[in-house]
């Protein structure tokens, strides 16, 4: 008799469960399959099939869940059940914007104040973007276009704005992800290029302009996505006609 495969089988089940750590992993588990478009926008999610998965009781995957809605991950109705969030356009806007103003003034500060070893990093970063999108890598690339920015924080122990930042990248990557072509992916390493060319010039001005650009290109692509697909956005259908909705500035 053949088994049956898991629906969840995308879910890896953690290695070790210590005593008090099981509702962290399975959080941290789902939370990766909704922001990986694993568990797609709209999807429901069936809490028997996920605690088999996982090998886990109900209360730790119900704490999970509560926890993945407080960050706007999981919608969940009394009697209903649960479902993956829609994206909402409008957070997106805000965390970006939010990303515009810190990124760019980080750049201003750290200009002219950096260290050969941030250049190495990225310059070792950016042969790794065009190594990802030479073999049509989206998720690996997704992941060393994350580390492009954080190694910029890391070379200013600038923690707070970081942990600004971390705290909205869940929803910013799952909406990310939904444009990832290999088109994008060329456009990405061209504008961190222009970024990276700012600070080898230590070029405040230079460096500032392109973290903006890139970041209103990003989002100039995702509202066009979003008017092509509205049902998968939970404000998609509010969006108007218009292609300024992005930047501001």
């Amino acid at each position: 008799m053949t088994a049956i495969e898991s629906p969840y089988s995308f879910l890896v089940r953690p290695t070790t469960l210590a005593r008090g750590s099981v509702t962290a992993e399975v959080t941290t588990a789902i939370r990766n399959a909704i922001v990986s478009l694993a568990l797609p926008p709209g999807s429901i999610i069936d809490k028997s099939a996920i605690c088999e998965q996982l090998g886990v009781s109900r209360f730790p995957v119900s704490e999970a869940l509560a926890r993945l809605q407080i960050e706007g991950l999981v919608d969940i109705a009394p009697q209903r059940g649960s479902t993956v969030s829609l994206v909402r356009i409008a957070d997106v806007r805000e965390y970006m914007l939010i990303r515009k103003g810190l990124e760019s003034e980080a750049l201003r500060v750290l200009i002219g104040s950096h260290d050969a070893s941030l250049i190495e990093a990225l310059h070792a970063n950016m042969a790794a973007q065009r190594e990802a999108a030479e073999r049509d890598d989206a998720e690996t690339f997704h992941q060393i276009d994350i580390e492009f920015h954080d190694i910029i924080y890391r070379s200013m122990r600038f923690s707070k704005i970081k942990n600004i930042i971390d705290s909205a990248r869940s929803n910013l990557d799952r909406a990310r992800r939904l444009i990832i072509t290999p088109r994008r992916l060329a456009l990405t390493i061209a504008e961190h290029q222009q970024i990276f060319d700012g600070i080898l010039a230590q070029d405040q001005g230079k460096a500032n302009r392109a973290i903006r650009a890139h970041i209103d290109a990003v989002m100039v692509e995702l509202f066009a996505f979003a008017r092509e697909h509205p049902t998968m956005f939970a404000d998609g259908a509010q969006l108007g006609p218009d292609s300024d909705s992005f930047p501001f500035g």
